[in-house]
């Protein structure tokens, strides 16, 4: 019996001690401090529990969870019966401060009040709020503490004062109305409907110019939804229209398992207007219409649309909602269209056309063909040559194009054939794997007629070339260039900025016929470059061979008055040159039996076009000096043709020289 007192003791005191610690002033004005210790820690506010009242039959609670946000929360319960009746009011007056408690910026206010009454087994909670200045009642029910039913009428909510709150531009004012009865929310047996009205809707053009630099008119707008909740399914209509875009879209949606079976429309005046909800930089009309039914497991949207006065049909079917397979026809799409849609300036026309088959359509597992042609293409000479700073007006160029595409797991295959009246490409396969973004291909580069380039050049040619070698893009840059010219061949490659190329046994006669340059020397000549393109610094070194001058006034001159024979000379030698950015430092230097031309410290500017030259020529007995010096298109010559050449026949080889000087240069 002792040891029993105890024990029955030892419960007494531990019940009055809990009685006295949670129903009792003095238990809570003991308990308060640590449970707003424990509010201050989970809020990261520097928040009071100013009312800390519980009883056995009723409590009061007020909550400051920092300056100018308020909880209140006071009502009866019985532990008993397990019942309540609780009112409860919520006043954050400045949203701004509690980031730390939402997770995300709210500026403005909320106000809520309400009554929660009940038990465990069934809740009902009814309330009022002000939420973006509306009037704003609800009635929501709760069956072993889940949501069982709805009902919430939203009246004259300000669209901009809900998008500020939340932390948005206010692109847009409306008016919005929203009356929610859901009898019953639960799955398999939902019953009731959504209506959602909008009026005076009007979007901010002064908004959308400064934030996204869009100019529209003074647009309009309304919204009406009307959802009807019956059994699994959701009857719905959508209507969002403007004098600048209507979107409707209705049908029938299973919310578990997902399915639907839904059609919708979009008929857009302006696309820039959307740019606030889209995050597209386009404009211009877009019209497009289709339907979308199937289940999660296997969902079909299909549409068509005239986008850049087109005709365009697609069909995609998606899994777990990721395109699985994709069909798709484009036909006459018109490229100006398109290049006003995206901001581009107008620099080509054209008509695109396109066939993908891509049966399927997995990142990573890629399988299908894309045919894409372009057809009646015109470049915009005129614009082209502006913006290029071409010193000669591009030509007026037309040009089409084919592109076949096989799409092979993470490899895209493509193999295209470009040709225009400047020049044409053919690029028999550029595999680029989207995985690693690594591309390699080969290209041929056919122009019928050089001196259709002048406009880029600026150096009238005759003849025509074709170019071909490999393209690689990994980590690093790798292009290789082949090429035959004039009885010889160049060979280049590129490795990122480092540019070398060799010239292999090239006829100078038919290099100075390309170059239309007088065709005064053949030889063979020989050649090394190497340049960095970063840099803009390289080296050329090279060697002639066997060279022989063409027949020419000038050097009958010279054979007649100096008994001197400069044809019957084999000349060999080397040409040199530094290059640093736009100065070019050469020299040359030839030598036969009995002659020699040199040239050392040559000064060329290619930005300027301005020369600094000394050539000497040294034949057996004589020696004929001149400097070039100026513009490169018609520099000065000064000639020293030592003392015979102050007769009246010097004078005549002295002119004669002066002409070939300033042609060749």
């Amino acid at each position: 019996m002792k040891y029993f007192a105890w024990i029955i003791g030892i419960l007494v005191a531990f019940f009055v001690t809990a009685y006295v610690m949670a129903f009792t002033s003095i238990g809570n004005g003991m308990l308060a401090p640590t449970i707003e210790a424990k509010i201050r820690e989970q809020t990261k506010l520097d928040s009071k529990l100013r009312v800390f009242s519980l009883s056995m039959s009723d409590f009061e609670i007020e909550l400051e969870l920092n300056k100018n946000n308020i909880l209140t929360i006071n009502g009866k319960y019985s532990l008993f019966k397990e019942n309540f009746n609780i009112e409860y009011k919520v006043k954050l007056n400045e949203l701004k401060t509690l980031k730390s408690l939402t997770g995300t910026e709210l500026n403005k206010s909320l106000y809520t009040s309400g009554i929660i009454k009940g038990n465990i087994a069934f809740v009902e909670i009814d309330g009022v709020s002000d939420l973006a200045q509306s009037n704003t009642t609800y009635h929501i029910e709760l069956t072993d503490l889940n949501p069982t039913s709805i009902i919430a009428r939203v009246k004259d909510l300000k669209l901009a004062s809900l998008l500020d709150m939340t932390s948005q531009s206010a692109y847009a004012s409306a008016d919005v109305n929203l009356d929610i009865n859901f009898k019953n929310i639960n799955l398999h047996a939902l019953d009731g409907n959504i209506i959602l009205s909008t009026k005076n809707g009007i979007i901010d053009p002064t908004l959308m110019k400064s934030d996204f630099n869009v100019t529209i008119p003074k647009t309009t707008f309304f919204m009406n939804l009307d959802a009807k909740l019956k059994g699994d399914y959701i009857d719905y209509s959508c209507e969002l229209a403007s004098n600048l875009f209507n979107i409707n879209s209705s049908g029938k949606v299973l919310p578990e398992p997902f399915k639907t079976d839904a059609k919708y429309s979009l008929n857009i005046k302006e696309l820039a207007v959307l740019k606030p909800i889209t995050g597209a930089d386009i404009r211009g009309v877009f019209k497009l219409r289709g339907i979308v039914n199937g289940t999660k497991e296997k969902l079909t949207v299909k549409g068509e649309s005239d986008v850049a006065s087109s005709t365009t049909k697609f069909e995609a079917v998606l899994k777990d909602f990721s395109p699985a397979k994709v069909k798709a026809s484009v036909k006459n799409m018109q490229l100006k269209k398109v290049l006003y849609m995206l901001k581009q300036p107008h620099y080509t026309d054209g008509l695109i056309s396109l066939d993908a088959d891509i049966s399927d359509a997995r990142v990573g597992k890629l399988k299908g063909k894309v045919v894409s042609t372009l057809k009646d293409g015109v470049l915009d000479s005129e614009y082209i040559t502006k913006i290029s700073e071409f010193k000669s007006a591009m030509p007026n160029t037309i040009y089409s194009t084919k592109t076949e595409t096989i799409l092979d797991g993470n490899n895209v295959d493509m193999k295209v054939d470009f040709n225009s009246n400047i020049a044409n490409i053919d690029i028999k396969r550029a595999r680029f794997n989207i995985k690693d973004k690594s591309l390699k291909s080969d290209y041929e580069v056919g122009i019928e007629d050089l001196d259709k380039l002048f406009f880029a050049t600026n150096q009238h040619m005759r003849g025509k070339i074709i170019l071909n070698g490999d393209l690689s893009k990994t980590k690093d840059l790798d292009l290789t260039l082949h090429t035959k010219l004039s009885g010889g061949k160049i060979d280049a490659k590129l490795h990122n900025d480092d540019f070398s190329a060799e010239i292999k046994s090239v006829d100078t006669i038919g290099v100075l016929n390309m170059l239309i340059y007088p065709e005064i020397f053949k030889s063979t000549l020989n050649a090394k470059l190497d340049y960095n393109l970063a840099l803009s610094k390289g080296v050329l070194s090279g060697h002639v061979a066997d060279g022989h001058f063409v027949k020419n006034q000038t050097f009958d001159l010279i054979k007649q008055y100096t008994k001197f024979d400069m044809y019957r000379e084999s000349f060999n030698g080397d040409i040199s040159a530094k290059i640093n950015k736009e100065n070019i430092l050469a020299s040359l230097n030839i030598r036969s039996k009995q002659a020699s031309i040199k040239s050392t410290g040559t000064k060329l500017n290619t930005k300027t076009s301005m020369i600094n030259s000394d050539i000497i020529v040294q034949t057996k007995k004589d020696t004929i000096t001149a400097n070039i010096n100026g513009d490169v298109n018609s520099p000065k010559v000064r000639v020293d043709l030592d003392k015979f050449l102050k007769s009246k026949a010097g004078e005549a080889v002295k002119k004669k020289i002066d002409k070939l000087f300033k042609k060749f240069f």
